[in-house]
């Protein structure tokens, strides 16, 4: 059945036939910029509201609102002008979405926001939805240190609001220095993680419509570097096709008890004793799925759009075995103290399959997120090949090292690095793949993480 809500490309607005219909976002950022994109290839009219005159997604939308998104003389202008709002990214503030969503549609909503917003919360969700997440405590009060049991230890210190890509979280070893870890956070409201022994990092992204219908991309294998996503693998390598359905049934658990309508992400840590546990979630596309906008049919962002106006959710088809990288802003400078320069993309744009995404962001700095490579390929092990000599090409760190798992049990034939021709279901792997030696010393790898953007 149609959602009445449906925006349709290209039309006239329902509020206001004098326009097209127009598509907002809280937020100006890569993944607004690439939401605008998707939005304007269908013909939608778009307006950005974010506070940089430079945003990355602002310099491409029909109109920027360069404003802070609790003005109210822009949220008016947003409102307005627009048909549906969606966010970027899940620190925008909740009272806002829900201003907003008292006069034009908006997805996700405050509520499915607020949840993300607080690591807390978010745990308690997954606890009630029925998705087990690592062994945690909330410690919010000096009284709350003594209560945290002995055996929640070594453990992740995490502030319960913002943070991302490894700020804001401490190690901690031992109860003995949980207080002066709290210290170090400034003693805000925090949450105390369990570390626990890590397999595999996985992600599944997937969108969902206000009648309940459910699409997802192919589940994602994840190495990190420092708290930052490294490198992105589809088909995730070594992972049986049990277990990924498992997390998709997880994030579809997920998704519905928020009554989510959007694209949402959910993190997964595959242990080595078989478990999965979720990590956490964002209200929004994600890093990892990157590689759905060229190795996929339907991208992440297209996934976006389709949710926000109302439009049918067709299940995304993965074409090709796909690697990604993150460039980071550390590419830019070939020495501590050197000025920043550009890469030699030219090199990197001579190997076959090779696709890269740069964000229009003016000033590199290490770090930051300046863009990301995508390698596509006949088969797993090509793409790994030419991602791996691309890597060598720019100067990032080996990608892979170590020997190869033994990929897990599969109904799969020969083809198992070959993209499914069908509905995207089983995720297999074959050759060279990352290892505890490439993931990094476990005391780095066995803990919970923040999302990426």
């Amino acid at each position: 059945m149609p959602d009445p809500l449906m925006l349709l490309p290209g039309a006239p607005s329902p509020r206001d036939p004098g326009r097209t219909v127009t598509l907002g976002v809280l937020g100006g950022g890569q993944l607004g910029r690439m939401f605008v994109h998707a939005a304007q290839a269908l013909g939608y009219r778009t307006v950005v509201l974010d506070p940089d005159a430079t945003s990355p997604a602002g310099l491409v939308a029909h109109r920027h609102l360069c404003a802070p998104y609790d003005d109210e003389a822009a949220l008016a202008v947003l409102a307005g002008e627009c048909d549906a709002v969606t966010t970027e990214f899940e620190n925008v503030p909740a009272a806002v979405l829900r201003r907003l969503a008292a006069v034009v549609p908006v997805a996700p909503g405050a509520d499915a926001v607020t949840v993300c917003q607080h690591r807390a919360l978010e745990k308690a969700h997954f606890e009630r939805s029925g998705v087990p997440c690592v062994p945690w405590a909330r410690l919010e009060r000096e009284a709350d240190l003594s209560r945290v049991p002995a055996s929640l230890f070594p453990a992740l210190l995490k502030t319960a609001t913002l943070g991302y890509d490894g700020k804001g979280q401490v190690s901690v070893p031992g109860p003995e220095a949980l207080a002066d870890a709290w210290a170090a956070l400034g003693r805000v409201p925090c949450v105390l993680e369990q570390r626990v022994s890590l397999r595999s990092e996985l992600s599944v992204v997937l969108a969902r419509d206000r009648a309940g219908r459910c699409v997802h991309l192919p589940v994602q294998h994840n190495v990190h570097r420092d708290g930052i996503l490294a490198v992105t693998q589809v088909p995730a390598p070594a992972v049986a096709a049990g277990l990924a359905d498992k997390a998709l049934r997880l994030a579809t658990a997920v998704a519905a008890s928020l009554d989510y309508v959007g694209v949402l992400c959910v993190e997964f840590f595959e242990l080595d004793d078989g478990r999965v546990l979720a990590n956490e979630m964002a209200p929004r596309p994600h890093n990892s799925g990157h590689h759905s906008l060229d190795a996929c049919d339907r991208s992440q962002f297209d996934l976006q759009v389709r949710a926000l106006a109302g439009l049918p959710l067709t299940v995304p088809r993965l074409h090709s075995p796909a690697v990604m990288l993150n460039l980071l802003g550390d590419l830019w400078f070939a020495s501590p103290g050197a000025a920043p320069s550009t890469p030699d993309w030219a090199s990197v744009l001579a190997l076959p399959g090779v696709h890269l995404h740069l964000y229009g962001k003016t000033k590199p700095r290490r770090g930051r997120k300046m863009g990301h490579l995508t390698v596509t390929a006949a088969t797993s092990a090509q793409a790994r090949t030419v991602a791996a000599e691309a890597a060598g090409l720019l100067g990032m760190p080996p990608l892979w090292g170590g020997p190869a798992p033994v990929p897990a049990p599969s109904a799969a034939g020969p083809d198992d690095d070959a993209a499914d021709p069908g509905l995207i279901q089983a995720m297999s792997g074959d050759g060279a793949t990352p290892t505890a030696a490439s993931l990094g010393p476990a005391d780095e790898r066995a803990s919970a993480r923040p999302l990426e953007p």
